[in-house]
């Protein structure tokens, strides 16, 4: 059986980029139709051809142009979701909320759908979007020519509410994060595959194997220490890997993660893809009322927005109360992962691997470390 590579697609940025210079083209010539764009997506150093859906001058000297996402094989719910990007030629002598850089050439701004940074109100329009889009607009235009580009994603609101991109500080839409202009299908069927490659030849290399979801963990992993070459990128594909780490003989893991997805290996998820399985509120309530939290603030936990307010609300409960019920609650989760994954991976290799856990939260600080996962972490470190 032959092992078929699951196809990549394009980050959002590429596609606002490709929105943008469509609209630039549009603006500048009087084009009334651009079938595509070729965007330099700088890292890696390749190029990409964009449909484009439609554009259209709005008046003289603006022009809106229309992509759509294609993450690959991906489950992604921004894919063949609009991306606007609206130019306006020439400088804007005043604008409200003035931004810093307002006096340079290509200005941008996030306009509806696009998140701001709950800090401090600032678009999330990340490093590597605005290196895209300042580096292939810069391109097109003169030196005397400024812009004003304007992204927006219509569905960007309402798909916000199912993602986890207030539990890291942005409200009101999405971000345009990322470091690459490749979507990797993290979690297309194919990529599990891909992955087992990897932990195998990382198991021969090293006794403990740090598994860590996402790129969140993965860079507070280094910060802390740990060897980069024993990090194991899992994305949502935990149960099948922590079973291959068994059939490997790696004689230990820890688990490195953001606490709203980890939670979900206490009750015994181990695909943490929220389009699959999700519980987080469930579980975090159920373990309150375990470590025999009051009825009302079971219940508020359980209303909670994100696994982050409910920690602000045990939290803010400790400091009120001067009690510990996050130790506690997070005590007794962390202690379930360690059992039910080291069950996991007993279950279907017939071998007993300790399995430690650290979580931490938005703020990338860690709330707990199990019995287990810090004596591992104390050893690697």
């Amino acid at each position: 059986m032959t092992k078929t590579q699951p196809l990549s697609g394009y980050t959002l940025p590429v596609f606002a980029c490709a929105a943008a210079l469509a609209a630039l083209r549009c603006c500048r010539a009087g084009i009334r139709s651009v079938d595509s764009v070729s965007v330099n997506i700088l890292e890696p150093a390749i190029s990409a051809e964009i449909p484009i859906e439609q554009v259209s001058v709005l008046k003289t000297g603006t022009a809106l142009a229309i992509t759509r996402s294609d993450p690959g094989d991906n489950l992604d719910l921004t894919r063949n979701t609009p991306v606007w990007a609206m130019v306006e030629l020439g400088k804007r002598e005043e604008r409200e909320n003035r931004r810093e850089g307002e006096r340079e050439q290509i200005v941008i701004l996030g306009g509806e759908g696009i998140g701001r940074r709950a800090i401090d109100g600032e678009a999330a329009i990340y490093d590597y979007a605005m290196r895209l889009l300042l580096a292939n607009l810069g391109q097109e235009l003169e030196p005397s020519e400024k812009i004003t580009v304007t992204l927006i994603l219509p569905s960007g609101r309402q798909l916000a509410t199912r993602t986890s991109n207030e539990a890291f500080g942005v409200v009101e839409g999405l971000s345009l994060l990322g470091t690459t202009g490749i979507s990797q299908p993290l979690s297309a069927p194919g990529q599990l595959e891909i992955y087992r490659e990897e932990l195998q030849q990382k198991a021969e290399q090293f006794d403990t194997l740090v598994f860590c979801i996402g790129e969140n963990g993965l860079d507070l992993a280094r910060k802390l220490g740990i060897d980069p070459k024993a990090l194991v990128k899992t994305a949502n594909w935990l149960g099948p890997l922590l079973v291959e780490a068994g059939c490997q003989g790696v004689r230990s893991i820890l688990l490195f993660g953001y606490h709203g997805k980890l939670m979900k290996l206490a009750a015994g998820i181990f695909h943490t893809h929220h389009h699959l399985a999700d519980g987080r509120r469930e579980i975090l309530t159920a373990y309150c009322a375990k470590a025999g939290m009051p009825a009302d603030v079971c219940s508020a936990v359980f209303a909670a927005a994100t696994a982050e307010d409910a920690l602000g609300q045990l939290r803010a409960l400790d400091a009120e109360t001067r009690s510990n019920w996050v130790d506690r609650i997070y005590g007794d989760i962390a202690l379930q992962i360690d059992l039910r994954s080291s069950d996991c991976i007993f279950t279907h290799t017939n071998r007993r691997i300790p399995v430690g856990s650290v979580m931490f939260g938005r703020d990338r600080q860690i709330i707990v470390k199990s019995e287990i996962g810090d004596t591992l972490l104390t050893q690697i470190c």
